[in-house]
């Protein structure tokens, strides 16, 4: 009995969260009183779309790996609860974390919180997916993090 969550179910769940990262950043943009954030939150839409894109290729050729589980199904059980009760950026967290953001640095926040459970999520799903995929992977995760930096670098501006 192997794992019924498949590395393109990772990879339409990063098409996810990436979709609705850029949704999110559109709302913000919306919020933001200074022309800078503006700016920051369009670019930072445009980014998460690039690695929705990203994302959608590599599903074109993925190939099935299976990571070494000490059961049967155990690391597919890992993802999809991980993407299930969490924290990216599903329907149901937006909906109740956006009725909470009422300016700038509540958006802000809510954005640095989001890119770092993006990047926890990409390191995951690694080792879902084929070796050739990793670098890929990576620079995802390098861009995510340099989103989690101008965020912060923004941030700071609020304080």
């Amino acid at each position: 009995m192997g794992s019924t969550f498949e590395a393109r179910d990772i990879m339409e769940i990063a098409m996810r969260i990436e979709e609705n990262g850029a949704n999110f950043y559109r709302f913000a943009v919306q919020l933001a009183r200074d022309e800078e954030t503006k700016k920051l939150f369009e670019h930072l839409a445009q980014e998460e779309e690039k690695h929705k894109s990203i994302f959608k290729n590599m599903l074109s050729g993925l190939e099935r790996r299976d990571p070494p589980e000490s059961y049967p199904g155990e690391y597919g059980a890992y993802l999809r609860n991980y993407a299930d009760n969490n924290i990216i950026f599903t329907k149901e967290v937006m909906d109740k974390e956006l009725a909470g953001i009422k300016d700038t640095p509540s958006a802000l926040d809510f954005a640095i919180r989001r890119e770092l459970d993006s990047i926890l999520y990409y390191q995951e799903i690694k080792g879902f997916v084929a070796e050739k995929n990793h670098e890929t992977i990576d620079q995802v995760i390098n861009e995510e993090r340099k989103h989690f930096k101008i965020l912060s670098e923004q941030k700071k501006k609020y304080a």
